[in-house]
């Protein structure tokens, strides 16, 4: 049995100036100046790349976002997550201005008619999660695939960032 893996278009585009009602945000107001307060409480214990990839926070908090899962190797990082019951059509994965954003979109519609009743049940749902992009990464490189429910993205490294951590030898004073 052959299996179908699909690969989805990344969009580059760069974006607008922000329109009056964007501009005037309390709540990402007060998320951005926390976020900032734990990025200055935890300067130093996170790796270099740490902040932008491990600040996953979605757009709206709900139970129709995925979990993501992010792992780096010697030269790529990998993002994934499970999209049950989603097709790749309802997927969409953009990078603008150093923001990688995976949006998706979810339409139920259920009918039984029966003898003696009739139901039909609707659902719908939507999901946006936004990571920080690395300025070590090679946007045009940048794979999307969807298989069996689950999205894969690979984010090469550049050339520079492959190279291993020169270590330095401690001398005795």
């Amino acid at each position: 049995m052959a299996e179908t893996v699909a690969k989805l278009p990344i969009k580059q585009e760069k974006s607008a100036a922000p329109t009056s009602t964007e501009l005037w945000q309390p709540f990402e107001t007060l998320r951005g100046e926390i976020d900032r307060m734990f990025d200055d409480f935890g300067r130093g214990f996170w790796p270099s790349w740490g902040r932008s990839l491990r600040r996953a926070v979605p757009e709206m908090p709900s139970l129709l976002t995925p979990a993501v899962d992010v792992v780096e190797s010697e030269k790529s990082y990998e993002i994934t997550t499970e999209l049950p019951g989603m097709d790749e059509k309802n997927i969409e994965v953009k990078l603008a201005e150093g923001v990688l954003t995976i949006r998706g979109e979810k339409q139920q519609d259920k009918e039984e008619k029966q003898k003696n009743y009739y139901r039909r049940e609707r659902s719908y749902g939507a999901f946006e999660r936004s990571f920080e992009v690395p300025e070590t990464i090679e946007v045009d490189k940048i794979e999307a695939n969807f298989s069996k429910g689950v999205l894969k993205l690979m984010l090469p490294k550049k050339v520079e960032a492959q190279k291993p951590a020169k270590k330095i030898e401690v001398k005795a004073a």
